[in-house]
């Protein structure tokens, strides 16, 4: 196994916030990449302070923080200085993947856009993240994931009950599978690069990925199909994707996708013969044209008892099926932690914490383990130092507000 992380000696330059842009420059950093973090005076990225905001839990530790920007180093920056853009020509120079999620009107008007960085560093890779896209009238709009990502793909309209309204998903979520859309992008520029010697600008957006998400059910509406918000009171397929309430409270999903032929294995498993030899029931087109009479006995069957013994029933039979777990059972699954899904890090104090590390794996190329998020402006010194300005001129960004010194924001 190689000890050289994977992006060792890759330089990046995150100057975006919130969550994609910077969840896409972890993701290098995890696999070796020198990333510096830009953020404003002031209060810096409000991404700082999301957690503090329901309905998130309510920790008094910033994980939010330390998750998306572990292994960064920070520098605090006032883009609308006319001193900082030497600061960022450097940077543009130095750095091999410039990321940013300003919309195209701001990349402008702080002079960040990829026109005016390529032409100081042709092997630069600039990488962009919108809400909406590049184009269009709406290429300026301020995007969120709940709102481009959920909510304009239409998956927050489908991943719902009839009668019910639509349910707000675990914040965040939309982002970071964008910024592994992004993380690809940057990563096949780079391997273009090395064909060709260039860099070039790539980029993704928030809808972009929301659509593909949505990509089955998208592809039909574009061929004219009509659809119908699910309703499992009316449910059409009571065995491959129906939700069943245990006696205990608790919730599983059947994935039983061939029905003929899980359909007596799983009638025999949950003592309901009787189900498979009704006729009503013996063909996929029966057991559809009769779904909610059915859903109705075995929400009686399931009821009749806890998670546990069914967990037991069900594996024994090897049926496809999934538990809806709660966050305790999440934070000690065993597959997370043999998989390295969760890993171990010092507390710095001899103790050990756990962070969730990002889902790719590539062959035995080492990751980096995480190590913290930087506080505001707190390695701005050392990095201007690293881009060649001398003790006088850094001295002379700080008085100008260009670079302040600044402490870490809570």
């Amino acid at each position: 196994m190689t000890t050289e992380s994977l992006f060792s000696g890759l330089k990046v330059v995150d100057c975006a916030s919130y969550i994609a842009g910077p969840a896409a420059t972890t993701v290098l950093s995890d696999f070796g990449a020198e990333v510096v973090k830009i953020e404003p005076p002031g209060i810096g990225d409000p991404y700082r302070f999301l957690y503090k905001t329901p309905p998130n839990p309510e920790l008094d530790e910033n994980y939010y923080w330390e998750f998306t920007n572990r292994n960064k180093r920070g520098l605090c920056l006032d883009l609308k200085s006319p001193q900082a853009h030497e600061v960022i020509a450097r940077l543009a120079k130095w750095a091999d993947v410039f990321v940013t999620n300003y919309p195209p009107q701001v990349r402008r008007g702080l002079k960040v856009a990829y026109e005016d960085l390529s032409p100081l560093n042709p092997r630069l890779i600039y990488a962009n993240i919108t809400g909406y896209g590049e184009k269009g009238p709406e290429a300026d709009k301020p995007g969120f994931d709940l709102t481009a990502y959920w909510a304009r793909s239409g998956l927050m309209e489908y991943t719902r009950n009839a009668g019910s309204p639509p349910t707000i998903p675990i914040p965040g979520s939309g982002d970071h599978a964008t910024a592994i859309s992004l993380y690809a992008a940057i990563v096949t520029a780079l391997y273009r690069r090395e064909r060709t010697g260039l860099g070039g600008s790539v980029s993704t957006s928030l809808i972009a990925e929301g659509a593909w998400m949505t990509g089955p059910w998208l592809q039909a509406a574009l061929h004219g199909a009509q659809f119908e918000i699910l309703d499992r009171r009316k449910s059409k397929n009571p065995l491959g994707g129906e939700t069943y309430q245990t006696q205990d409270g608790r919730w599983l999903i059947l994935c039983l996708l061939s029905g003929d032929r899980d359909w007596p294995i799983f009638a025999k498993a949950v003592a309901r013969e009787d189900l498979s030899d009704d006729p009503r029931f013996a063909t996929g087109k029966g057991r559809t044209l009769h779904a909610e009479t059915l859903v109705n006995e075995l929400d009686g069957t399931f009821a009749s008892r806890p998670l546990s013994e069914w967990k037991v029933v069900l594996d024994a039979a090897r049926l496809a099926y999934g538990v809806v777990q709660i966050p305790a059972e999440i934070a000690s699954d065993p597959q997370l932690f043999a998989n390295d899904i969760v890993v171990p890090v010092s507390d710095g104090a001899g103790g050990t914490r756990y962070a969730v590390s990002n889902p790719l794996t590539i062959g035995d190329a080492p990751r980096v383990p995480p190590g913290p998020a930087p506080g505001l402006g707190e390695h701005s010194e050392a990095v201007l130092g690293d881009l060649g300005f001398d003790a006088q001129q850094i001295a002379a960004l700080q008085a100008s507000g260009a670079a302040p010194v600044a402490k870490a924001a809570a």
